[in-house]
């Protein structure tokens, strides 16, 4: 199937009489006539669902979906997308362990490897996303377990040059764990260059209707964590699981399996099966989204480029753009969010979100509705002015995620706004 196809009839196949559409299992357990069926699903020897924090037949399929679309060896849904950072990050490391992580990321996933990763014992050194090759090895130490980046990065909207950053990191013997939140894997599917794991918030494109939260892990089943020196873990039993050996029971679906064994079961960041279900209808038109929200965010940004009020703009689908070359190589178009100064700073930046009137001010980013932010007083408002730059977020940055309306009616209010 391709992609398109995939969007609509990938992860779920009903046999005769079952329903069309994916059914909600609204169910928190899952009844069986003997206690050997139960063990076998304990020890992972049997398929089949027993409690919905480790898995549920709603949130199955739609796993099976976003690993089809992604091009990886399995998936496991949380319940945001900080949950799924967070999850990707403790499947690899632990107290005493390090991070080399690029620092124009989103604000809170940057409070998350800044703050709360520190005060587990995590180590992180941030980089700029165009690091150079020698610089990026540098930063690696005996104790790194991996390198992590935004694929597209918010909203600084840098653009990962992934080929550079997956052969330092597999020169390592580490993985690369890439956010594709903004490209989504219609745009951009990063396994394909190198990537190891991904991670998604699914309640931006992937829903596209901002009605549920929720986060994706895609296991790329490339990285060979059987003969990883860096991570034994995946090697060696665990004994928090009757000495389970992820990597010879799992071969190359070692590290999504551990993901929901180890972390899913003792932290339960598990996504609602009603947040699936609706996470699956988003998913079912995510190809023709995708064109769209490009379409109007090229039109806008071209239209801005040259006005007489606008002192910058920020769109790597722009030919004057820093990383048109990159989006070029990586990226089948530039998503849907831009950036952009206007002339008078941040008094004039918040009068003009405040005269909108179609597009709205709001927090939540890349939906089907026009929404628009001003991140250094919100998003990114508990960095200081150095971390700020370091983020790529000036003070007088308005951040544009255009929806899929009319271009037109879209330019209209700005005009109208300035």
């Amino acid at each position: 199937m391709r992609f398109e196809t995939k969007c609509i009839q990938a992860g779920y196949s009903p046999k005769s009489g079952e329903p069309r559409v994916v059914p909600i299992a609204q169910s928190t357990t899952f009844k069986y006539d003997d206690a050997k069926t139960m063990g076998d699903l304990f020890n992972f020897d049997a398929a089949g669902h027993f409690y919905t924090r480790l898995s549920n037949p709603t949130l199955e399929a739609v796993e099976n979906k976003i690993a089809q679309l992604e091009g990886g060896v399995g998936a496991m849904l949380t319940s945001s997308g900080q949950a799924a950072s967070m999850t990707a990050v403790v499947n690899l490391c632990g107290t005493g362990d390090h991070v080399v992580c690029t620092g124009a990321i989103y604000g809170g996933t940057f409070n998350l490897f800044n703050v709360s990763l520190r005060k587990l014992g995590i180590d992180v050194t941030f980089v700029p996303p165009d690091i150079s090759e020698s610089e990026l090895s540098a930063a690696i130490k005996p104790n790194t377990k991996l390198i992590f980046s935004e694929m597209l990065t918010n909203a600084s909207l840098a653009v990962l040059d992934i080929e550079l950053f997956a052969r330092v990191a597999h020169e390592n013997g580490l993985p690369l764990v890439v956010d594709n939140t903004f490209p989504t894997p219609a745009l951009c599917r990063p396994f394909e260059w190198g990537a190891d794991i991904i991670v998604h918030s699914t309640s931006k494109y992937m829903d596209g209707h901002a009605v549920a939260l929720g986060g994706v892990i895609v296991d790329g089943g490339v990285f060979d964590f059987a003969n990883s020196a860096r991570h034994p873990a995946f090697s060696q039993p665990d004994e928090s699981y009757h000495g389970l050996i992820y990597t010879e029971k799992f071969g190359k679906a070692a590290f999504i399996a551990k993901a929901r064994a180890q972390c899913m079961r003792d932290m339960g960041f598990q996504q609602s099966p009603q947040n699936a279900f609706l996470l699956n209808i988003g998913l079912e038109t995510l190809a023709l989204r995708m064109q769209r929200h490009t379409e109007n965010a090229t039109a806008i940004a071209k239209h801005l480029e040259n006005h007489p009020k606008i002192s910058w703009v920020n769109y790597p689908g722009l030919e004057t753009n820093k990383y048109h070359t990159l989006a070029k190589k990586y990226l089948d178009g530039a998503s849907g969010v831009l950036s952009f100064g206007i002339k008078g700073g941040f008094e004039s930046a918040c009068a003009f979100m405040e005269k909108l009137k179609l597009i709205a001010p709001v927090v939540h980013v890349a939906d089907c509705r026009s929404g628009v932010l001003h991140p250094a007083s919100t998003t990114h408002r508990q960095l200081s002015e150095d971390q700020l730059k370091a983020c790529g977020v000036p003070a007088d940055m308005i951040r544009l995620s255009v929806g899929i309306e009319n271009a037109a009616d879209i330019i209209e209010d700005i005009e109208q706004a300035l």
